[in-house]
């Protein structure tokens, strides 16, 4: 039955293609378009479904093809130019490679896998679990959230082990020859040995920083026992159902090597900061985490992304560890145990939370390791001449690692059009009837496609955007590994970067240059088309090609315009319950706010004094549990401004200079329930269609690049202007002990640039003007805090 589906598909591809190669006229062609065009979004408003899906993709896929078909056989210059020649053939493979990236998206996203809950184990038949997390230069108080979240996971205590895997205190770094680096390695190990005595974690590290973070992960591998091995990464806090709803999938499949579950983070990237999306448009990496994923999953090709992942111990053994060849450790030991026939499952439930590089400069050196670690291993360990892989497979891994070359194609579609402009090559021969009935009609099909699949989690020419703004900086560092594939070296994402205040980023020249560039182009088009002799209406194509680059361009000009961080520590909406005591007085609040350093609260109004809100009260903050979990102790708070709104009042909690144990509470507040997040992304996923989007786009090319100019000619830094869940089996639940904490240990540092700290009985009055500067800082951030809660619920309501 098989072989007659496969004649099947093989003879109507065959006959497709003879259709597709037959003349027609221009005047044909634009009607075939259009008609292509009203059917797919006649299928798209009235027909939506499984089965249209496939057709609307065909039909796109169709009027797709006829365009590069003519773009092959009748666009490029004659070879007797060679000038021209050359740079049309540069800018037919520049689109080539972008149509190959569109059609193996088709094919891996045309039918998104969704995996059903995994089935409920008994406590006595699930297999042990260690927790990876590797850390380098981390600060201590982040590593303690990580952990302290960790060790409440909703898992039997007795086989959950969580390991702080430290290459931030090896001997070698013990040992440095600078005596400055020798100590402050030790103090880092000393700190971190007590901070894991008072979590119930295990310290390790060891004798060398070898293989990166492969090497740091081996050596976990090395003492480590458990069945199950997840990885975290320092900065990746896992919410409390993280095991119960992903380790169930092992038991079904003995060959599952890896369970992959979405990177959500509670801080906006620099784009999302500086162009102010993070609260309306779904981040970057969701279409990836979305869509893409789960279209691997569909034909077993998702893998592995370093953190948020759970690996079974015996795949890992039989590959010989982490694999370290490259410096994408994840996606190459995914790849390795593809071809060795294990198993991949990916779980789009966000289970986690982390950070993302708060600085331009930190986002593109991220990206920078990304890139080149996948072109290692394409040059490397070429997919498809990897035995052991399904062709499905090799296209699959083949399409993720190619991604990474769109800086190039990009570059090439920036510029192009300046050939025209400034020395009259004609490098793509077509006239404006044909242009319009191929390529306007292509131009507009394919951002059908693309909006149609990702609508819901990437807007309207937003990946444009990034590619473009990564694609100034990457473009070198593809030459660099493509030069020597072996030389780039692992380097870790810095995070937590404090911005106070508006200023422009140190990577903004080239920005700069390439706006200033396209906006000549923009006047010498206008010029030539108005006043030449002998100017065709291709000037005004090329032109209006030209003038779209410059407002891509203008809304990276935006990008590179850093605003100042108007939350110190991310945060994230939640809804709780909790009882706050101040001053003797207990009273019920709701939560709905929480960060690592305060929290915002609602309550009745005459619970308060007459005189709260203008002076620091120290109390303490009780979370009521989630489900099945055990209550943690009280954290120590000083309650800030009050906003009094009728019968309630709106209250500011800042946390203080938290100890160890203060975490364990903290976690449980913050990561007790994972909907919190769900819900935080399911706000911001409507889909945005091309008008909208386009206008949107249109806005940012135009204002950015006035803003940017305005960072740059300041002479002082500016102040900145301020779904139903899926039904699941319920997992039973597991008591973990709470760690003791002595109370000798000094707090450990809040993550906070000026941290608050919590009134307590045995610590000493400050001065006036030292409580009097935090109280200013405290107001501050009460008025951030408003305006997100107040957000959160007209979202809610509008819901």
């Amino acid at each position: 039955m098989w072989a007659v589906r496969w004649l099947a598909w093989m003879g109507v591809t065959a006959a497709g293609l003879v259709l597709l190669s037959q003349p027609v006229g221009t005047q044909n062609q634009l009607a075939m378009s259009l008609a292509a065009m009203a059917a797919m979004i006649a299928l798209w408003i009235f027909l939506d479904g499984p089965r249209s899906r496939f057709v609307f993709l065909a039909l796109g896929s169709l009027v797709v093809l006829r365009y590069i078909l003519w773009r092959v056989t009748d666009t490029l210059p004659s070879p007797g130019d060679p000038v021209s020649f050359g740079f049309g053939l540069l800018l037919l493979v520049g689109e080539l490679y972008c149509v190959f990236i569109l059609f193996v998206s088709l094919i891996i996203n045309a039918e998104p896998l969704r995996r059903r809950p995994p089935p409920a184990a008994a406590a006595a038949d699930l297999p042990s679990v260690d927790v990876f997390v590797p850390s380098y230069n981390e600060d201590a108080a982040i590593l303690a959230m990580t952990l302290a979240a960790a060790r409440q996971m909703n898992y039997p205590p007795d086989k959950l082990t969580v390991w702080l895997l430290d290459d931030g205190g090896t001997d070698q770094k013990c040992a440095d020859p600078t005596p400055e680096k020798a100590a402050a390695a030790r103090a880092r190990r000393a700190e971190l040995q007590a901070l894991c005595a008072d979590l119930g974690c295990r310290y390790l590290t060891r004798a060398r920083n070898e293989h990166a973070k492969a090497g740091n992960l081996n050596n976990g591998l090395a003492h480590a026992r458990g069945e199950i091995v997840v990885v975290l990464d320092a900065d990746h806090v896992p919410f409390r159902s993280f095991l119960g709803e992903t380790v169930g999938y092992f038991a079904e499949d003995p060959k599952l090597f890896l369970v992959q579950t979405p990177h959500a983070f509670l801080n906006p990237d620099p784009i999302e900061r500086n162009l102010r999306t993070f609260e309306r448009m779904p981040s970057e990496n969701e279409m990836f985490y979305s869509v893409t994923q789960r279209g691997l999953d569909k034909w077993n090709g998702s893998f592995f992304c370093g953190s948020a992942a759970l690996l079974r111990r015996t795949a890992l053994d039989e590959a010989g560890g982490f694999s370290g060849i490259t410096i994408t450790e994840d996606c190459e030991t995914a790849f390795e145990l593809h071809s060795r026939g294990w198993t991949s499952a990916y779980v789009d439930t966000p289970l986690i939370a982390g950070l993302q590089p708060d600085t331009l400069t930190d986002f593109i050196g991220q990206r920078s390791r990304w890139c080149q670690g996948m072109f290692q291993i394409l040059l490397l360990k070429n997919p498809v001449l990897q035995k052991g892989l399904k062709p499905i497979q090799k296209i699959a891994y083949l399409s993720s690692m190619t991604f990474w070359f769109f800086p190039v194609p990009r570059l090439i579609f920036m510029f192009a059009p300046l050939l025209h402009i400034f020395f009259d090559l004609k490098i793509f021969v077509a006239s404006v009837d044909e242009s319009i009935a191929y390529t306007a009609t292509y131009i507009v099909i394919n951002l059908m496609m693309q909006n149609y699949v990702y609508g819901k989690f990437r807007w309207p020419f937003v990946s444009e955007l990034y590619e473009y703004v990564q694609g100034l900086y990457l473009s070198k560092a593809i030459v660099s590994v493509i030069w020597s594939p072996r030389k780039p070296t692992f380097n870790v994402t810095n995070k937590g970067a404090t911005l106070e205040h508006d200023h422009l980023s140190s990577l903004a020249g080239p920005f700069f240059a390439v706006y200033a560039l396209l906006a000549t182009g923009c006047a010498v088009a206008a010029y030539r088309y108005l006043f030449e002799p002998g100017v065709t209406n291709l000037m005004l194509v090329v032109g209006l090609w030209n003038f779209f680059n410059l407002l891509t361009a203008g809304a990276a000009l935006g990008v590179c315009a850093e605003r100042r961080q108007l939350e110190r520590m991310p945060s994230l909406p939640i809804s709780r319950r909790g009882h706050l005591t101040l001053g003797g007085r207990a009273v019920d609040v709701a939560i709905e706010r929480v960060s690592a350093e305060g929290c915002t609260v609602r309550m009745p109004a005459a619970a308060l004094g007459a005189g709260a809100g203008h002076r620091p009260l120290p109390g303490s903050l009780a979370v009521v549990p989630v489900a099945g979990a055990r209550a943690a102790g009280a954290l120590p708070v000083v309650l800030g401004p009050v906003d009094r709104m009728g019968d309630e009042a709106v209250c500011r909690l800042a946390f203080g200079a938290l100890r160890a144990q203060d975490y364990v509470a903290l976690s449980g507040l913050m990561y007790g329930d994972a909907e919190a997040m769900r819900r935080f992304q399911m706000r911001r996923r409507r889909h945005k269609d091309l008008f909208t989007g386009t206008l949107q786009f249109v806005w940012w090319g135009l204002v950015e690049p006035i803003r940017a100019v305005r960072y740059a000619f300041a002479g002082e830094p500016i102040v900145s202007e301020a779904a139903p869940a899926e039904a699941r089996v319920a997992p039973p639940t597991y008591d973990v002990p709470e760690p003791a904490a002595p109370e000798a240990r000094p707090p450990l540092p809040n993550p906070a640039p000026a941290p608050i700290p919590a009134a307590r009985a045995a610590e000493p009055a400050r001065a006036p003007a030292e409580a009097e500067s935090d109280w200013v800082r405290l107001m501050l951030d009460f008025e951030n805090d408003r305006a997100l809660a107040g957000q959160d619920r007209r979202r809610t309501g509008a819901a």
